[in-house]
């Protein structure tokens, strides 16, 4: 099973921020991906997304395409 866990490094050990459900001594394998600096004017997708409070009808996801478009999606026609 994986899952995302946001650390900070001190410099030779990383440090969970929230507690992890974890048994002593279970092995596990860290992947460093490195966030980008508070105020360095980077934003990810999902926040930029976020800030703009875009309000809309629940099924947007589903049909994308008739509300861009005007046209309903062929991906998963019924």
């Amino acid at each position: 099973m994986s899952r995302i866990i946001d650390a900070t490094f001190d410099g030779s050990v990383f440090h969970p921020t929230q507690p992890v459900d974890l048994k002593p001594n279970t092995r596990v394998r860290i992947i460093v991906e490195e966030e980008p600096e508070v105020g360095s004017g980077q934003t990810s997708f999902l926040q930029t997304a976020s800030m703009l409070k875009l309000d809309g009808p629940p099924d947007w996801s589903k049909n994308i395409d008739l509300y861009l478009y005007g046209n309903p999606s062929t991906d998963d026609e019924e």
